[in-house]
């Protein structure tokens, strides 16, 4: 009988090793795997992502263990994380990584690890929503956020707004994130944005704007290149492999016209000032009675309008609060809250307005809802349908202006649909081509925030201006077409009333006048993007290195790190490689610059937005033409006439307004 436990326990024993050595040989395995992360080499982190695709049911919770050992829950976190984004790619992968997550969230039993995985869920899923089914998970607060599907985007975000707000811990504004993540467009991007400021959150919020941004190309100007610019560096491991490559070019080409502003820094009045008279009064005044105007309107309403807790607030008291600014065609977002007999409104180039209102004010006839053109009287001025959120609670408008013509959402819902806006101040002529924007003081409080607008380019041929017609200029581009232009016309395209280079499509080549020019005065506006390099042939021919067989004078973002050491005669108005130009002038990347080139003989004279940067002789740099500053023959140097071009590098840079006057 002894001879009989012994030999059972022996089979125990060994049976118990056997499962232990298994158990840690699956264990060993997984480390195995996911030991390329975080990301180092591409092809070694591809290698492991499809490994994982092929792991059974106790490499999954062996993996997921790992989430609670901290040692290894980083390395675990970068590889779930990067199969989360392979996974979302394929829907068939994407539903049964889902299910697994689901099936094994249990196998992690640190909250980081249950927060991890839940947040992979929530990205995964086709509707956001916390797993029901793992009540050990905090759950959020029953609120407006878990209304009914019927809800539009736009109302879905203004709720989400308000309770990542209230939201007491990561958990809650990670769910709150995968449901804005599901959500496209522009708002959405910037509501998640606001989230790269919390240290909890960044990185979860900088993958979803990475998402959003590639998903929809709309989603661009100022304010996303400064989110993306931001996020970039959050996105690690995988991600950083798949999306940031993606963005990388996308930004690179992203317009800094006709993209999105925010017109309230949630801090102070900045690019605002207080109203004076209306647009044909104004339209009267000299520049020293409006200046003065002006200040004594801004002296007079202090305190009218205040920020405070990121609002922009009308008290009750004063005027109309306008943009420094003046616009014409363009789209606008603009949250907007009042209290109960409220009445306010937006008004659109200078003129009354997209009306704001209590609806209970039946006396007045706001029973039809905000968002009509209170003022109009031949056109419609009543909103199609009521679409107002309760007093006390955030509304959001879209309003697009083009030409006369106004177009309003309410809260997702359309209530003014390509509607002419009438000129309340004179009914017998059309609306104001350019006017501010205004936000009307009414005698009640209203308060705004998550102001955005998107200039609409009104693609209105380029003309010369008298003075210049006079002096002799002809236009060479009036910003709708390439036809006095020849070479590379596919690296080069039109677009917004500008000439850009197109990285896309041989952004390398050259582009060059049909004419030929020997002595003239050129003239043109440029827009660099960061480390933008391109250049200004002149006297070239059409074959060959035109800084050489020509003349280059370069194009150049000088304060890009990439270029700090440069010679310099390679800087930014050089007569590249025989004259070096002054720095310093440059506008910061992204604004118009202005230059003037003359060209005279020998004579060479470069003007940066007013100043002289270079003025000399090209026969006396190059002593006869032969020996120059970067010690290179320049026999372009000695011809009397050539095509002017433009010398692309593949970098995006964009043009306009150029004319030329023969001398």
């Amino acid at each position: 009988m002894k001879k009989y436990f012994s030999f059972l326990l022996i089979i125990v024993l060994f049976t118990a090793t056997q499962t232990g050595i298994k158990a840690q040989s699956v264990k060993d395995k997984v480390i195995a795997t996911i030991t390329s992360f975080p990301y180092q080499h591409k092809q070694e982190a591809d290698a492991a992502l499809t490994a994982m695709g092929t792991w059974n049911k106790s490499q999954w919770i062996s993996f997921l263990k790992l989430l609670d050992d901290d040692s290894l829950k980083v390395k675990a976190t970068y590889a779930l994380s990067a199969y989360t984004n392979t996974a979302s790619q394929d829907a068939i992968k994407k539903t049964q990584l889902a299910v697994l997550l689901k099936k094994y969230l249990s196998s992690s039993k640190s909250e980081y690890g249950k927060i991890l995985v839940q947040s992979q869920l929530n990205l995964l899923a086709d509707k956001p929503a916390i797993d029901q089914a793992n009540n050990s998970l905090p759950k959020l607060p029953e609120s407006k956020a878990a209304a009914p599907s019927a809800l539009n985007n736009e109302q879905k975000l203004l709720l989400l707004e308000d309770q990542m707000a209230a939201a007491k811990n990561p958990v809650e504004k990670r769910n709150i994130l995968s449901q804005v993540a599901h959500i496209p467009g522009f708002s959405s991007f910037m509501l998640v944005s606001k989230s790269l400021k919390d240290a909890d959150i960044s990185k979860d919020a900088a993958l979803i704007l990475a998402r959003l941004a590639l998903a929809d190309e709309n989603i661009k100007g100022p304010v996303v290149r400064t989110a993306l610019e931001t996020a970039l560096p959050l996105i690690k491991g995988d991600d950083s492999a798949v999306l940031v490559s993606k963005l990388q070019p996308i930004l690179r080409k992203m317009p800094y016209d006709y993209g999105f502003v925010s017109l309230f820094n949630g801090v102070d009045l900045t690019g605002w000032k207080a109203l004076v008279e209306n647009p044909i009064a104004r339209s009267k005044m000299t520049v020293a009675q409006l200046d003065a105007a002006q200040k004594a309107a801004n002296e007079k309403t202090k305190g009218d309008w205040i920020v405070k807790d990121g609002l922009l607030i009308f008290t009750g008291h004063g005027d109309n609060l306008a943009t420094d600014k003046k616009y014409a065609d363009f789209e606008m977002y603009v949250d907007w809250k009042i209290t109960e007999k409220g009445d306010a409104g937006i008004y659109l180039r200078g003129t009354p307005q997209v009306q704001i209102w209590d609806t209970s004010r039946r006396d007045v006839g706001a029973q039809v809802g905000s968002g009509g053109l209170y003022n109009n009287q031949k056109n419609e001025s009543k909103p199609l349908v009521v679409a107002d959120n309760k007093i006390g609670e955030w509304n959001r408008f879209h309003i697009i202006m083009k030409g006369e013509k106004v177009t309003v959402y309410l809260n997702g819902i359309l209530v003014t649909d390509n509607i002419p806006l009438e000129n309340y101040w004179d009914r017998n002529v059309p609306i104001f081509p350019k006017e501010q924007i205004e936000l009307q003081a009414h005698g009640t409080y209203v308060a705004y925030k998550n102001i955005y607008l998107r200039e609409i380019p009104t693609n209105e041929p380029y003309v010369l201006s008298d003075e210049e017609k006079k002096q002799g200029f002809i236009s060479l581009f009036d910003g709708t077409n390439l036809d006095q232009w020849t070479g590379n016309t596919t690296g080069y395209i039109v677009k917004d009333g500008a000439v850009e280079v197109n990285p896309d499509a041989d952004g390398d080549g050259n582009l060059y006048t049909k004419d030929e020019f020997g002595n003239f005065i050129y003239r043109f506006e440029f827009q660099l993007t960061p480390a933008a390099n391109n250049g200004i042939g002149i006297r070239a021919p059409l074959e060959g290195d035109a800084a050489f067989v020509g003349m280059e004078i370069q194009v150049l973002d000088n304060e890009a790190p990439v270029y700090k050491d440069l010679h310099d005669y390679q800087y930014h108005g050089s007569v590249y490689g025989v004259i070096p130009a002054k720095r310093g002038y440059l506008l910061p990347t992204g604004e118009w610059n202005k230059e003037e080139i003359i060209a005279k003989g020998n004579k060479i004279k470069v003007t940066l937005n007013g100043t002289v940067i270079l003025d000399g002789d090209i026969k006396q740099a190059s002593k006869n033409f032969k020996e120059t500053l970067d010690h290179t023959e320049h026999p372009g140097l000695s011809r009397k006439s050539g095509h002017i071009g433009f010398l692309g590098h593949g970098d995006v840079v964009r043009f306009r307004n150029m004319r030329v006057k023969k001398l």
